[in-house]
């Protein structure tokens, strides 16, 4: 499945109807009268939120939609039928823009949220509408009016609480496999994930918690470089960051104040959001130069890190523990 988190598409709601210019004819109504029917309501384009679907994929060849026009009045006072609504299914998550003005419209983050994006045109009046003491056979009628048009951008941001940041190859994708059941591509080379990828972990109460794999980010992620630049809003809507070291790399404090670097950059408030630094792969290191690297990190963050192995799955308990105690300490708002 290709993963398309960017879209624009037109959105056209349909026209009202017609009124019409009718008059009784029946037998036993001498005076007969003005009887032409209202024309119905164009239809309303929605958009809805659902939770199967991950990506925006639907919206990647399709870019016009429109809904059906009213139906116009009929004779004895019958007013059209109204046209049929549109509702197009949109991930949880997607927030949904004028692309003209670039104004917020909408923010879809919960199953079954609708949002209307284009609202239909009224139906014109029939002649009936007309009448009065002074014309008492009106002998004209209103065209329906026409729906609204909307040029949208889709954007989608994906709803994780936990996200997991570091420089390609820091182990990521191997952790998130580790801690849930999602099996992202793994390789020993830069840029092994292309996309965004979803693990939920259990908590000890038995609840899921949405842990979200950020593919790589490298120096100059925010202004284009790289894959970062991509994806760095999907770790937006996170309550932590859990950012990966690779404790075998030649300049792991370097490596960290890299991403540092990119989340003050890309600004969205990400270099104060919560965070929890996690040194990977210690199982590749002896443990003199170990302790030399915790001890490096502890210095700089003036607190504990965590040193872990995704592959061998040492240290994961704790961390565990680390993350769920932060998320506690900051609910969501």
């Amino acid at each position: 499945m290709q993963f398309i988190d960017q879209a624009e598409v037109d959105v056209i709601a349909g026209q009202g109807g017609d009124g019409i210019v009718a008059f009784r004819r029946e037998k036993y109504v001498p005076a007969g009268g003005p009887s032409g029917g209202n024309g119905g309501p164009g239809g309303s384009v929605y958009l809805k939120a659902v939770d199967r679907l991950q990506t925006l994929l639907d919206f990647r060849y399709a870019h016009r939609f429109k809904a059906n026009d009213g139906q116009r009045g009929g004779p004895k006072n019958m007013t059209g039928a109204a046209g049929a609504d549109l509702v197009l299914e949109v991930p949880c998550g997607t927030m949904v823009y004028d692309a003209d003005t670039n104004d917020l419209l909408g923010d879809l983050v919960t199953p079954e949220q609708t949002l209307c994006v284009a609202q239909g045109g009224k139906g014109g009046l029939g002649n009936r509408y007309f009448l009065s003491n002074r014309n008492r056979a009106p002998e004209h009628a209103l065209p329906g009016l026409p729906g609204e048009e909307r040029r949208l951008r889709l954007e989608l941001k994906l709803l994780a609480e936990v996200g997991i940041i570091g420089l390609p190859n820091a182990g990521k994708s191997t952790l998130i496999a580790a801690l849930s059941a999602a099996r992202p591509k793994i390789a020993d080379y830069p840029f092994t994930t292309l996309i965004p990828n979803l693990g939920v972990v259990r908590r000890p109460t038995g609840d899921g918690t949405v842990f979200a794999d950020i593919p790589g980010l490298i120096e100059g992620a925010h202004t284009g470089l790289g894959l970062g630049h991509e994806f760095l809003r999907h770790i937006e809507r996170t309550r932590l960051l859990l950012h990966l070291v690779d404790a075998t790399a030649e300049d792991a404090i370097g490596n960290y104040h890299t991403i540092q670097q990119e989340l003050v950059a890309y600004g969205r408030d990400l270099a104060h959001r919560p965070q929890i630094v996690a040194l990977n792969k210690i199982d590749a290191l002896d443990p003199e130069t170990l302790a030399q690297q915790v001890a490096q990190f502890e210095v700089l963050l003036q607190t504990p890190v965590h040193c872990i192995s995704a592959v061998t799955g040492a240290g994961l308990p704790a961390l565990l523990q680390t993350v769920w105690a932060v998320l506690e300490a900051n609910p969501l708002a």
